[in-house]
């Protein structure tokens, strides 16, 4: 099992706010972990076919016991809406993406470095936190 794991998946309110879209992963490991180069996937439960949303660049650095919440949207875009206030401890960082990708139940997401999947996780909106157990 990674260090590295999905600790919340949240859906787009709208198709337009998406920055009411995130995934937030935490690094459960002992050594901090670089996400430069590393990429997302985006399927469905039972199917080999899956889309690379693209590849984090510059990327950060999570530290050992720390959170980053990836929002799908841009912080200067109106329209994407607010981002979420950081006073929890989790830090944002924005993914620039043109759409929502989260979707339905069943969406499975993984992070990828190099080919290798990091962590992977599916989108339940009934679990807590968004997160398939």
């Amino acid at each position: 099992m990674s260090a590295i794991r999905f600790v919340e998946i949240k859906a787009a309110e709208s198709t337009e706010a998406l920055n009411t879209e995130w995934v937030i992963i935490e690094n459960a490991g002992k050594t901090a972990f670089s996400t430069r180069g590393c990429g997302m996937t985006v399927g469905k439960r039972g199917s080999n076919k899956k889309s690379l949303l693209g590849v984090i660049d510059p990327g950060f650095v999570l530290e050992p016991g720390t959170k980053m919440r990836m929002l799908t949207g841009s912080p200067g875009a109106d329209k994407h809406g607010a981002a979420p206030s950081e006073d929890d401890g989790v830090k944002n960082y924005f993914l620039f993406l043109p759409k929502a990708y989260v979707g339905s139940p069943g969406t499975v997401l993984t992070l990828v470095l190099r080919g290798l999947n990091v962590s992977k996780a599916e989108y339940d909106p009934a679990a807590p936190n968004g997160v398939k157990a």
